[in-house]
């Protein structure tokens, strides 16, 4: 499946946790092959860290936060021209595949 959200893309939750529904953010990590991104500041969790000792070097114990992913079926891209959460359309040229805004018809790619 073609992946139309890319890292560093600006992406509004539509779908999900009360708490995260709503929140636009840039996208950090994609993972085409789960359909899964990964948004700054969106489904954080909280991993209990035991203090490990790997290599010569010492993991500190404590609480760490960190954003889990979210499916890609529950963020919409937000176009940068008109910012609202968009679908996509594709254009493809000679050796390129350009993204669209499919409500105002603005490049994504520029």
């Amino acid at each position: 499946m073609h992946v139309k959200i890319r890292k560093g893309d600006t992406v509004e939750i539509i779908s999900g946790r009360s708490e995260d529904k709503g929140k636009r953010n840039e996208v950090i990590r994609v993972e085409p092959g789960e359909q899964r991104v990964v948004v700054h500041g969106v489904n954080l969790r909280t991993k209990h860290q035991r203090q490990v000792q790997s290599q010569g070097r010492t993991v500190n114990p404590g609480k760490v936060r960190f954003e889990a992913p979210v499916h890609i079926s529950n963020v919409m891209l937000v176009c940068p021209k008109c910012s609202k959460p968009t679908r996509v359309r594709l254009s493809r040229d000679d050796k390129k595949t350009l993204r669209f805004c499919k409500k105002c018809d603005a490049s994504i790619d520029e």
